[in-house]
Parts: structure tokens; sequence; C-alpha cells
């Protein structure tokens, strides 16, 4: 049996997180669920941790990796950037400075991690797309 390791980083105050780090784990919940029944018979096993981040970590806030490796390195025409997220801010109090991490994929920026992303990385990273 391959064991394939599924590892979601957002940041946790106090048992909470923000908007776009709670839509990914929503995302990455149903993507995880679906392919579980999906690629046992393949003789695919998945682990899913949750690594929940203090506010000095932020930055690696919303990362999904795939046997270590990010999610964005596995898909192409993929990167990484930042914007403004409101709702991070309110969670540290501090209106101004808080850039969290953003996917774009084919020009495309997305502030939560879509589903079909995560599909495409897990099967990409598996040789099965």
């Amino acid at each position: 049996m391959k064991k394939l390791i599924i590892e979601w980083k957002h940041f946790d105050k106090e048992g909470k997180t923000c908007e776009r780090c709670s839509e990914t784990g929503k995302n990455l919940s149903r993507v995880i669920n679906g392919l579980r029944t999906e690629l046992l018979p393949k003789g695919v096993e998945i682990e899913y941790r949750e690594t929940k981040l203090p506010e000095n970590r932020m930055s690696e806030s919303n990362m999904i990796l795939i046997n270590s490796v990010p999610l964005e390195q596995l898909i192409p025409d993929t990167k990484v950037g930042k914007n403004n997220c409101c709702s991070c801010s309110q969670l540290i109090n501090d209106a101004s400075s808080c850039r969290c991490r953003t996917v774009t994929h084919q020009g495309i920026v997305f502030e939560e991690v879509p589903r079909k992303l995560i599909r495409l990385a897990i099967l990409r990273c598996l040789n099965l797309k």
C-alpha cells in the first residue's frame, strides 16, 4: 500500500482561522473524502495532517503539502502570491499589515485553494494526471 501524506498548514488563533483558510480546509476535506474511496483500490492510502500555525508563521498559512511538496509546485502555470486578508487582520487586530497567501493558476488568483487544484495536484503527485 502506497501512503500519500497531505498536510494543510494554516494560521490558528484560539481555535479560529481566517475565512480563506477555512474555505481551503473545507475544499481539502471534500477532495480527500472523495479520493480516499477512488484511490484505495489502486493501493493508495491517504494520511491527512493539519498543522496549526502561530502568528509568527503566518507566511506559511493556507499551504497544502502533498508528500512534502507544495501544491503549486505540482501544477504547471501555478504560483504563490499574497494579498490583503481582512479576516486575518481581524484575528490579529492589525488592519494594515496582514497579507496572506494566494495561489495563481493560469492567471486567476485564488484566495482559498479550489477543489479542482487540490485534486489535480494529488493526482499529479501520484502520476495519475
